[in-house]
């Protein structure tokens, strides 16, 4: 998981703690972590996504380095915070890679900020859920706030990693426990429950995204599913879509050359068109 040094590392004043790699005179890539993760969770894909680009990797508030959430936690809070190391770092317009909760990130600042965007992609992220499965996911950041940040984390790793990966690969199955134990903790029990809820603000969104977007998933992600792709595709004129075959949510921890390669393609197209 080491990925090449930094061109940079930093705080912004609002307390997010930031890498940059690569050639800041390039069109900018900026990766969105998933929740109780962090920046470090992009290393292996270092070296190819700033081959050709700056890259931008951040600590989500109450994640990593970056300092607890200001105030409540929110998708707008998520997307200020984006803002903010846009405009600390002078860069833009940016694609803007979010995983998981980071694709509902993404999102809503596709809808805020159109125009600091060159590109959307959303890697593993939930939509409509239906009763059921909200409620589910509703349960577990309810768990998480009334018996800790660890508490869900077994289930997590049965649901984010094929058996065959976790059996064979320990050690790197082991960093997403190593990554959950540095979070805040009422800030890991907020973005849980932006996670659960906050889907809602993006189903048929009030304000369309219109900038290129594609959308990745994993065939037996449970939580982000290939159905779920589908709804966020048919919402956004024009976007793309592409299912990995066989993995689970964390596909990109198992497969990432995969990730990197289907979304290189599409940002050197949107940069070529």
């Amino acid at each position: 998981m080491s990925a090449p040094a930094p061109s940079l590392t930093g705080t912004t004043p609002g307390g997010t703690a930031y890498r940059t790699f690569g050639d800041p005179a390039r069109p900018t890539i900026l990766m969105i972590h998933g929740l109780g993760l962090a920046q470090q969770l992009f290393d292996p894909m270092v070296e190819a996504l700033s081959a050709q680009h700056q890259l931008v990797t951040y600590d989500l508030y109450g994640h990593g380095k970056s300092a607890p959430p200001p105030k409540t936690a929110d998708l707008f809070l998520y997307a200020q915070q984006i803002e903010e190391l846009i405009a600390h770092l002078d860069v833009g317009p940016v694609h803007l890679v979010g995983f998981s909760i980071g694709g509902m990130i993404n999102r809503k600042f596709a809808m805020q900020s159109p125009s600091k965007l060159r590109s959307l992609v959303i890697w593993n992220s939930p939509h409509d859920r239906g009763e059921k499965g909200q409620q589910e996911v509703e349960a577990r950041a309810k768990t998480v706030r009334d018996q800790g940040t660890m508490s869900t984390l077994p289930g997590a790793i049965k649901r984010w990693f094929t058996p065959g990966f976790i059996e064979s690969q320990p050690d790197t199955v082991d960093l997403v426990r190593q990554w959950r134990e540095l979070v805040d903790a009422e800030g890991y029990a907020q973005a849980a429950w932006v996670l659960a809820n906050g889907v809602r603000e993006l189903i048929a969104p009030p304000t369309p995204i219109r900038v290129p977007t594609f959308v990745l998933t994993c065939q037996n992600d449970s939580g982000s599913t290939p159905q779920h792709a589908y709804q966020i595709m048919a919402e956004i004129d024009d976007a793309e879509i592409a299912i990995i075959d066989d993995l689970q949510h964390l596909g990109l921890m198992e497969a990432p050359q995969a990730f990197v390669d289907i979304t290189l393609d599409f940002i050197n197209r949107v940069q070529e068109s």
